[in-house]
């Protein structure tokens, strides 16, 4: 049997997980409040946070899945990337415990862990297959050959679609974690309001200037996108324009986002011939681009896979699966490694 415990500390989350012969035993999350009363995330509490969180998740993990740190057979961590100061404390737990433990360190990209959260449950898609991650700092269309051979065949050239959703909620003045509140919203609207599509060549994507249109959308208090001084209403029409149509401004919004990011996919499928397709990534869990992504999965012939809601935020389990497989192929990392915040990735057996 091959256990391994697995930690991950990339932003705000802190996350102990066990795996055992790929099946998840524990998997335990402590959220940070704290950032609410900012409306985003501190860096600094962040870390001071995974300092105090990380015993005694560690410790419950364990207690969770019924073993103890001589069980372990390997130690798995967040390496890249993420929050320097987050990750450092991920990172330097991990170490510790290896050494101490005389066990193999195993370092995780968290978006190869999302992309593998798909193998946590049953169905699993075959390989190859391709999968969109979306989250608040990238979004990509990974090509997956194997547990430990992926390809990023496109990316953002500049914004995520996380941080779409996020400044449209800021606007939009709705307390943070913004995201979800768009989408609770939009399931009571309907997308009339249009919004552009960027037309960038191949499989990037652009939410840079889907941003821009959104915030000259709301100083016109609706009509128009692009900016025109004249056009400009007060403060006040501004947030009444808002409060009258918010359902149906989260709607519109949401509904092009998906667009984005579903027209790309449909694209790399195309190209690829591939059959098998994922999303995984933080908003992953929205409603409207997971219903969105089963029907185009229906229309297309796709074989469509989506993890479960408590895999597609930051979590351990899906550090686990990974550190599972690198596990099984060899793949250590030595004493000196360091945490990245930023990390291109390509994964080659």
């Amino acid at each position: 049997m091959t256990t391994i415990l697995a930690i991950e500390s990339s932003c705000d989350e802190t996350s102990a997980a066990v795996c055992r012969n790929g099946n998840i035993l524990s998997n335990i999350i402590a959220t940070q409040k704290i950032h609410e009363q900012y409306g985003g995330v501190v860096p600094e509490l962040a870390s001071r946070a995974h300092m105090q969180n990380i015993v005694p998740v560690v410790d419950a993990a364990l207690k969770q899945a019924g073993c103890t740190m001589e069980d372990v057979d390997g130690i798995a961590f967040t390496q890249a990337p993420g929050l320097i100061g987050a990750l450092l404390v991920g990172t330097e737990f991990a170490k510790s415990l290896a050494l101490a433990l005389g066990k193999p360190l195993i370092s995780v990209h968290h978006m190869q862990a999302h992309v593998l959260a798909n193998l946590i449950d049953t169905p699993r898609p075959s390989f190859p297959f391709l999968c969109l991650t979306v989250s608040g700092g990238h979004t990509q269309i990974v090509l997956c050959r194997s547990e430990n051979d992926m390809e990023v065949l496109g990316q953002t050239i500049d914004d995520a679609a996380g941080e779409a959703f996020d400044k449209t909620a800021k606007l939009l003045a709705l307390p943070y974690p913004g995201g979800p509140l768009v989408d609770k919203y939009a399931k009571q609207g309907n997308a009339v309001y249009k919004f552009p599509e960027p037309q960038i060549p191949g499989l990037n994507f652009s939410f840079s200037g889907l941003k821009t249109s959104i915030l000259y959308f709301l100083q016109n208090a609706g009509t128009a996108n692009v900016y025109k001084a004249e056009l400009a209403v007060d403060e006040g029409t501004r947030r009444k324009f808002v409060a009258d149509n918010l359902a149906n401004i989260c709607a519109s919004v949401q509904h092009r986002i998906v667009s984005i990011l579903l027209n790309k996919l449909k694209k790399a499928a195309a190209q690829t011939g591939i059959k098998d397709i994922c999303i995984a990534g933080g908003v992953s869990a929205n409603s409207g681009l997971r219903n969105a992504f089963k029907e185009t999965g229906d229309q297309l012939g796709w074989n469509t896979f989506i993890p479960r809601f408590e895999y597609c935020t930051d979590n351990a389990a899906m550090i686990a699966i990974t550190g599972y497989y690198k596990y099984l192929n060899g793949d250590f990392e030595k004493m000196d490694v360091v945490p990245s915040a930023r990390a291109e990735w390509t994964i080659k057996n």
